[in-house]
Parts: structure tokens; sequence; C-alpha cells
């Protein structure tokens, strides 16, 4: 079946050296989503720009979000479910660090509400794999773990990787987009994920590429 795959940057976009960037003209009807100003994190103007690209397409959609476009391609994709054939979610930010108007100042913006309570916090219809970083300095390994808890995602961790971002090395990425085929050819669109599928291949991948596998965290495994 032919899929759209959208391509959804986090906070200040993906330049031209980022794994986002490097990893779309490498997946067939890939497209990034347009009409966002990515220095300006307002969670429901990037979150309307991506629903009105998930509507815009004809075929089932996979979603490729990193850090702040996580949070709008959840938030997008909740209501537009049905259209969803799965997301690969990598280092998502944490909500609590930005309000409606933007991101949280310490010490200034710290009586406006997070956006938290304006993300799902249950099981996505879609299938979902979180990529975290022990070491990610958006977004702890436990919030992570309970974020994932919620949306019944599988999460695996790689390692102290940072914020999986050009600044932590990640500019070509080829073990994200054998993620991206696992999650593909493991999630077919209205089937359902097994976890330990996801595990022995990203075992596989680990062994093949000489790295050593990293556990996961202890998401709700479907």
């Amino acid at each position: 079946m032919e899929t759209t795959t959208l391509v959804i940057p986090g906070f200040r976009g993906s330049g031209p050296d980022h794994w986002q960037t490097w990893m779309e003209p490498r997946v067939s009807g890939a497209r990034r989503v347009e009409q966002i100003d990515w220095d300006a994190p307002m969670l429901m103007a990037w979150a309307d720009a991506v629903a009105e690209a998930i509507r815009g397409s004809s075929r089932p959609v996979w979603l490729v979000a990193h850090s702040f476009g996580c949070l709008a391609a959840i938030t997008a994709a909740a209501g537009l479910s049905s259209r969803i054939a799965g997301a690969l979610l990598v280092a998502p930010a944490d909500p609590d660090r930005f309000s409606l108007l933007g991101s949280r100042e310490a010490g200034r913006d710290d009586d406006l509400p997070s956006i938290a309570a304006h993300l799902p916090r249950e099981a996505l219809s879609f299938p979902s794999l979180v990529v975290a970083s022990a070491n990610d300095p958006w977004m702890s390994s436990a919030k992570v773990a309970d974020w994932g808890r919620c949306w019944e995602s599988v999460v695996v961790d790689i390692g102290r990787a940072g914020h999986i971002n050009t600044e932590s090395g990640f500019g070509p990425w080829p073990e994200g987009l054998d993620l991206l085929r696992m999650l593909q050819s493991t999630w077919l669109p209205g089937g359902t994920a097994s976890a330990d599928r996801i595990w022995q291949r990203r075992r596989r991948v680990a062994t093949r590429d000489r790295m050593p596998p990293t556990q996961p965290y202890p998401a709700n495994k479907r």
C-alpha cells in the first residue's frame, strides 16, 4: 500500500545537516510539513499545520517527528487517527517546558500552565515507536517512560545520545531509517504491533552494525 510520510521537525527546525533532512529523500512519499514558524513553538499552531497536512494526503500517513514536533504530531493525529498508519517519535520534548504561548522561560513563565494537559494521555489508536536517549536534556528518562505508557508506545533507548539532533552527532542516521522501516514492516495500516518483534529486529540491526543493543524503557507492550 502506498503511503505518505510527513516529517515534522522540532523547535528551530531541522537544518541541512539534521537526520530528518538526510532521511527525507531516502523515504518514498516523504515530505516536510510546511506553514510552521519553527522559531515559535506554539502547540496549537503547529498541530493545526500537521493536521492540515494529514488531511491533505489521500493515502495513509506515517509521522516522523522530532522534539517539539512530536508533541504537535501527537496532538494533531489524535483527532485524525483513522488516517494515521503509525508514528516514529524521536526525542520528544518535555511538554512542561512549554505553555500555549511558547517556550516557558525559567523563573519568568512559571505561572503559565504547561501544554501537558493538551496532549492525549490515553493509548493511541495507531502504532507508535518512541526513540529515546538516556541523557536527553529536553526530556528525562522517567518522563519518556511515563508518556510511552500513556500512549502504549514501544520505547527504545538508544543510549547516551543527547537530544538525537545535529549537535549530538545525528546527521546521517541509518539506524533511524532502519527503525522507521522496521515500524512500517511490522505494523501495517490497520494492524497491531508487537514490542517483542521490534526488540528482536532492533537486536539484529545492532549486531549487523556492531553496536551494543540498548535496553528499552519499560513502556507498555502491545
